[in-house]
């Protein structure tokens, strides 16, 4: 069979080359309780139209956003998709590329990346981004080991509202480089900015910040930014590329470094992954940042052309002088959000975000009139918690029910908010959805 190129002979050659007389004495280091002692419970062998019927009956019980309405964001948001995006992305010359290890023939490629750096910047107002990162969580701790070389400080503040996740990748990169990890508590879906000044001091790297942060609330962010630099911090704040055709710009308020999670745009949920991480800074940082930067030149005959301007990974250069190793290719998840982007224009990029944020509001009036109060009051953007009168996970049970994604039980990431429960609102949900939601809450569980 082609796919099991092993004959018997085969086996009885490599086992008598490694030196075992069988695949038992091969596994006798492996202890007996903890190998399976049974055949694998899967079907004899299948002609590939059993096989396909198979698979696509064992698909069915997965259950996918097509088939149920999402109110489930924290991070990762069931925003529309344009046909036109998984056109572009499964063109064989984009699918199949990889790094651009020989950047002057492979034009095509660092054109859109170039195009995609270059829309990050206009998002963000900073100066120049990189070639992407793995996700909006890498992207923040690899921020934080930027900003400590820079300022060759040891300290790092970050607020307490930053999404659970992107602190727990944090506190595992800065154990083994020795970084002091602080955080500052919140008050009313909020950073406490006199707590946030009480941590700052004169070794403090810098202040993080979520805007809009994991509660969906738009945080005091020119006071934070402030507050790190009094101290000569720096300021990184992670934010919802969405929000950003709204919302001002951080370079406004005064970021150094400005980090996020891609997937909104263009990018599917696709169980967590892949995703993609953005990574834009002020010029003063730029050669300190990770990974790679396309810039534009013109070659021998006076024509544009594109080459990797800043390529700080070891296989590009020393292992000492580089700033990091993660930056392994995910231009193709960049060229989906490029894709996006260009489809959208800013004028469909702006009405996405008004949609998002007049939907969200809408849903958390009519929960409110239903007697379900929202939990904070401060702005926010398409996410909001509210209250619910029973425990969020038995609540989501019975919505799942009416095939109701619902929102995320806050419970598992900050105790203290028992019966909250996140809620997330895109430009694809409905009045219908919304109405069936607060049906669904409203219901008796048991």
């Amino acid at each position: 069979m082609n796919f099991l190129p092993h004959t018997e002979e085969d086996r009885r050659e490599m086992l008598k080359t490694i030196g075992v007389a069988s695949m038992e004495e091969l596994f006798a280091d492996i202890p007996p309780e903890v190998r399976l002692q049974r055949p694998l419970d899967i079907p004899g062998p299948l002609s590939e139209l059993e096989l396909t019927r198979h698979l696509e009956d064992l698909s069915q019980k997965n259950g996918n956003l097509n088939d149920y309405v999402s109110f489930l964001g924290a991070g990762s948001y069931d925003h529309f998709i344009p046909r036109a995006v998984n056109h572009m992305l499964q063109r064989s010359e984009f699918y199949t590329a990889y790094t651009p290890y020989q950047p002057e023939i492979s034009q095509g490629v660092l054109t859109a990346i170039f195009e995609y750096q270059t829309m990050i910047c206009e998002l963000t107002g900073m100066d120049a981004a990189n070639a992407s990162m793995y996700d909006g969580a890498t992207a923040m701790a690899e921020a934080v080991l930027m900003a400590c070389e820079s300022q060759r400080r040891k300290k790092i503040v970050v607020s307490s509202t930053v999404h659970p996740a992107y602190r727990a990748v944090l506190k595992t990169y800065c154990h083994g480089q020795q970084i002091e990890v602080a955080e500052a508590p919140y008050t009313n879906g909020i950073t406490d900015l006199e707590a946030l000044s009480e941590l700052v001091d004169d070794q403090t790297t810098g202040v993080i910040v979520q805007q809009p942060n994991f509660f969906g609330a738009l945080e005091k962010v020119k006071e934070m930014g402030e507050i790190a630099h009094k101290k000569g911090g720096l300021y990184i704040t992670v934010v919802d590329p969405i929000s950003l055709a709204i919302l001002k710009e951080p370079a406004d308020y005064g970021a150094d470094i400005v980090v996020g999670e891609g997937q909104s745009l263009g990018i599917s949920t696709s169980f967590g992954g892949p995703y993609l991480g953005f990574f834009a800074c002020n010029g003063k940082l730029v050669r300190k940042m990770p990974g790679r930067v396309v810039g534009q030149t013109v070659d021998t005959r006076g024509q544009r052309a594109f080459v990797l301007t800043l390529q700080t990974r070891e296989q590009h250069i020393r292992r000492e002088k580089a700033t990091s190793n993660i930056c392994s290719n995910e231009a193709l998840c960049a060229l989906a959000a490029t894709m996006y982007l260009t489809l959208l224009g800013k004028k469909g990029l702006v009405e996405v975000a008004k949609l998002c944020l007049q939907k969200s509001h809408f849903l958390k009036e009519q929960l409110k009139a239903s007697g379900f109060n929202p939990a904070f009051e401060a702005p926010f953007f398409k996410e909001f918690v509210v209250k619910t009168p029973h425990p969020v996970q038995e609540i989501n049970q019975v919505l799942l029910k009416d095939k109701i994604i619902g929102g995320l039980d806050l419970a598992r990431f900050y105790p203290e908010l028992k019966n909250h429960m996140l809620l997330c609102v895109t430009e694809k949900r409905t009045r219908a959805e919304m109405a069936a939601l607060i049906a669904g809450i409203g219901k008796e569980v048991g």
